[in-house]
């Protein structure tokens, strides 16, 4: 593996990991925040197109992309809705974590990739890590009182709702046998379509949906970067790899936009995105 290929192979993560930090840091509500980065999106989709990166002569890819794209932008929404009530730093280690878990446990029992006793074990070891991880970053600080509980709650509802939204987004292409690439942008469309009716009923701010082009943009050349580099690097280090995303987007909540936190908290999320780490590194390997 050379030098450059691991390097290139990071910048998913690096990518991914801003795309909430940037939304944030621009601004706007979460309508306004989804429609642009799904607007965003779709730039990238059509950059696909005029390079001639689109087929249209396989209608399942066509339908597959549409329905993918539409179930990643019901899950970024309501994403941006539990940043919106707890914050980046707490939302993103526990979206992660419920990500790889629902996404590995649905191709554990529905695409049988478990299939050896080493597999199984590895598997739910890695799934007790990620529960453990996702508890140590969302430890209360010690001036914490009930009267977050509501809110926190809220946002885990939330969450689980967004979850199902991403987790149909990754299967989606692999109970059709669709790749990611050929679906890209059928995808994008999928994503703006979702991302309009999302927000038709709300009201949007121009200004704020244009400046949220720009994490859009961000996630779409993170996808490709992360499809250039599974060639180069393999599937499942790609994949581990990627995940460094937990990293830049909880540490980028705490640094760059000033999320508070005190000692035991900072501590809890240090050791809680090891955990995370290390356990999609053992799911990637399963792969």
């Amino acid at each position: 593996m050379q030098v450059l290929d691991f390097l290139i192979a990071l910048l998913p993560a690096l990518f991914w990991g801003s795309v909430v930090i940037i939304n944030v840091f621009v601004g706007g509500k979460p309508y306004n925040q989804i429609r642009g980065t799904t607007l965003g999106t779709l730039i990238v989709g059509f950059c696909l197109l005029v390079t001639g990166n689109a087929a249209f002569d396989n209608l399942t890819v066509i339908i597959v992309g549409l329905i993918s794209g539409a179930l990643w932008a019901f899950g970024q929404d309501n994403q941006l809705k539990s940043v919106n009530l707890i914050g980046v730093s707490k939302t993103m280690p526990i979206s992660t974590g419920m990500q790889l878990v629902g996404t590995t446990l649905f191709s554990a029992i529905f695409l049988g990739e478990w299939s050896t006793l080493t597999q199984v074990i590895m598997g739910l070891i890695a799934m007790i890590l990620l529960v453990v991880g996702i508890g140590l970053t969302s430890l209360k600080a010690k001036n914490e009182g009930t009267s977050d509980n509501p809110e926190f709650k809220k946002a885990m509802g939330i969450l689980i709702i967004s979850t199902v939204g991403y987790v149909g987004y990754v299967v989606l292409g692999d109970i059709f046998g669709v790749s990611g690439t050929d679906a890209l942008f059928f995808q994008s469309i999928g994503m703006a379509i979702g991302g309009f009716i999302l927000s038709m009923n709300h009201k949007t701010s121009i200004k704020s949906t244009a400046l949220n082009l720009i994490p859009g943009v961000i996630w779409g050349m993170g996808n490709l970067f992360m499809f250039y580099s599974q060639p180069k690097v393999g599937v499942a280090t790609s994949f581990s790899l990627s995940q460094l995303l937990v990293i830049f987007s909880t540490l980028g909540g705490i640094f760059i936009l000033g999320e508070k936190k005190d000692r035991l908290q900072m501590i809890g999320i240090w050791y809680g995105i090891i955990v995370i780490v290390i356990a999609s590194i053992l799911l990637g390997n399963l792969k």
